[in-house]
């Protein structure tokens, strides 16, 4: 039920209340200073939630200026990313952070037009609208996991809550019982360009997240007793969503409610003009640091892997060696959380599900909260894995991005049925774009195993590499083509077949790798000697040996089950010496329904295509 706050409670003092709406008026006059003096940023839409973010961390929040990596705290999460100005000043408010408010966004400062990690107190980095509320229900999952009960305040506006990122999130919240997550949506009623689509209808976003099982408070946002008593509620067995009706640019008369002033400082004399309606008394209140619990001890970290175990006779799909290795390394990793989107007994993460189900989470068919909650499990010291088929991860690219921005220390993604190798389902569901989609993606590391030893000990791999890491794997069963003891570092490769007569390298992955043990059984028939190298690594890749090789063998031909723009060969052609020739073979034209061996044949990345190219190539 939604509950309108039109008289506060007398939850406290009239003199603390007092001090609040004081203190929000000061945080409204720095973030004017700030922005006027950055020439830049948005500070009506920091003037909104003042009287919010000043109840949060001055009254309502158990946290500690002295320690902003402490997990046994509440935690903040600012979706509404562009009212940045706003967290910087309240942080140096309570003296949690000793940076000159001044330097917002100067490119010494570590506080950025929008909150990113280069500060400690920015746990994901938000900005791009529609984001937070996944990050705080994985933030909310780590607690739960380590027993710790504490609130995660994820502040939103109005205009974000146009994004169906926030309602995929809504449902997860609510159907995972995170009754410690808490949105406020400020609901300024004014975007970028103009009014928002409900202006000030409070009750369509109470009356939405009502729908998708929270528990709703409607409130004026600027009356500091109806905001106090909005933010201590809690045991209602769901989170909880409080809707407070603000004024964009709150405080000042030519702008207030006024279009037209999103995203512009004042100049000087506008400034000045706004300081002295805001003018008032230099309140101090001090912050007592309080905790939820006593801190988790970080348990002992493993990623070890006993050796895989399959008969070389028998093909088996990387997808499910995945699984495999997922439900291995839970044993020993408690870390270790996985997430799926509705397609685990395709993923094979239903294999760590069964096995460890406190540690599963069905995300599923909402590819953004997925990987943002994983985000947030990631942010939290958890090594989170999200998978999904590799053409829904475009989907969360946006997620994936930013994520990159947010520098997790360990997050996993898996992208299965990858390329038109997956047959009958046709153009929707054959990833084709996702190797260029993760390549791109800051710090990132891109692994494509071709066997099933490959992808057990990539798995391992991956989780202990930092950063976002993204395993390519395949619907089809594939030889066994390493032993139980093989190695595969980040950045290697493998050359499967070599000679001093080789007259040209085939560099492949995946099932292209199959496709050119095939294509060189029968060159070998021929009399033509090729080099075939098993990129299992794309990035980082193997420069050293793929360069030795183009020089020594007269050039390279990749072959990749992926389009050609950003793929491997793009890759390869990027990274190795400008004398040595790289030629592609790739998906070119639009796909089809069909067999995977029919459709391999007709876009031309089969083994009689191969054999057909290095024919072409060495003449």
């Amino acid at each position: 039920m939604s509950v309108p706050h039109s008289q506060p409670h007398d939850v406290v003092s009239g003199e603390l209340r007092n001090s609040l709406v004081t203190l929000a008026n000061k945080l409204r006059r720095r973030v004017i200073q700030m922005t006027t003096a950055a020439g830049s940023g948005h500070p009506t839409s920091c003037m909104s939630c003042a009287d919010i973010v000043a109840a949060l961390f001055f009254h309502e929040m158990r946290w500690d200026p002295a320690a902003p990596v402490a997990r046994n705290v509440d935690s903040f999460i600012l979706s509404k990313g562009h009212a940045a100005p706003m967290l910087w000043a309240v942080l140096s408010e309570a003296e949690a952070i000793d940076e000159d408010p001044m330097t917002l966004r100067q490119l010494h400062s570590t506080l950025e037009g929008h909150p990113t990690p280069a500060n400690p107190w920015v746990r994901v980095a938000t900005g791009s609208l529609g984001q937070g509320l996944a990050a705080a229900n994985g933030v909310a999952l780590a607690n739960r996991l380590d027993g710790i009960d504490a609130r995660v305040f994820c502040l939103l506006g109005d205009g974000e809550c146009s994004e169906g990122s926030v309602w995929e999130a809504a449902q997860f919240a609510a159907l995972q019982r995170l009754t410690n997550v808490v949105a406020i949506v400020d609901v300024n009623a004014l975007g970028q360009s103009g009014p928002t689509p409900y202006r000030h209808d409070t009750g369509v976003f109470a009356r939405r997240f009502e729908a998708f099982g929270w528990h709703t408070t409607e409130i004026d946002g600027h009356d500091m007793g109806a905001i106090v008593d909005a933010l201590a509620e809690r045991d209602h067995g769901r989170p909880i969503a409080i809707i407070a009706r603000t004024e964009k640019g709150k405080g000042v008369s030519f702008l207030q409610g006024a279009e037209g002033w999103h995203g512009k400082p004042l100049d000087p004399a506008q400034r000045d003009l706004a300081l002295a309606e805001l003018a008032g008394p230099d309140v101090v209140l001090p912050v007592t640091p309080r905790r939820v619990g006593a801190e988790p001890a970080a348990p002992p970290r493993s990623v070890a892997i006993a050796a895989p175990d399959y008969a070389p006779d028998k093909p088996v799909a990387t997808r499910k060696a995945f699984g495999n290795a997922l439900r291995k390394l839970g044993a020993d990793h408690p870390e270790l959380v996985v997430l799926d989107g509705d397609v685990g007994n395709s993923t094979y993460t239903e294999y760590f599900g069964k096995a460890y189900p406190e540690r599963f989470f069905q995300g599923y068919i909402a590819e953004q909260n997925m990987v943002g909650t994983a985000l947030g499990l990631a942010a939290s010291g958890k090594s989170a894995v999200a998978a999904t088929f590799a053409c829904f991860l475009s989907r969360a690219f946006d997620f994936i991005r930013m994520a990159g921005h947010s520098r997790p220390k360990h997050l996993v993604l898996c992208g299965s049925h990858a390329g038109i190798s997956i047959g009958p389902d046709g153009a929707s569901q054959m990833g084709l774009e996702d190797i260029a989609m993760m390549r791109a993606v800051r710090g990132s590391t891109v692994f494509y195993p071709s066997d099933a030893v490959s992808a057990e000990r990539l798995t391992a791999q991956a989780l202990s590499t930092e950063g976002i890491v993204y395993l390519r794997t395949t619907r089809a069963a594939t030889p066994v083509l390493y032993g139980s003891e093989e190695q595969f570092p980040a950045g290697g490769s493998k050359v499967l077949r070599s000679s001093a007569a080789d007259r040209l390298t085939v560099v492949a992955a995946g099932i292209t790798l199959h496709e050119t043990l095939r294509a060189y059984a029968t060159l070998q028939q021929e009399g033509i000697a090729v080099r075939v190298i098993d990129l299992y690594s794309v990035k980082p890749l193997d420069a050293k040996t793929l360069n030795r090789a183009g020089s020594e063998t007269g050039g390279l031909l990749v072959v990749e089950d992926h389009w050609p723009q950003g793929g491997i060969g793009d890759a390869v052609a990027a990274a190795v010496a400008p004398g040595v020739a790289v030629h592609s073979l790739a998906v070119r034209d639009e796909p089809h329904s069909g067999k995977p061996d029919e459709l391999l044949e007709r876009y031309g990345i089969s083994h009689n295509a191969i054999c057909a190219r290095v024919r072409e190539l060495v003449g």
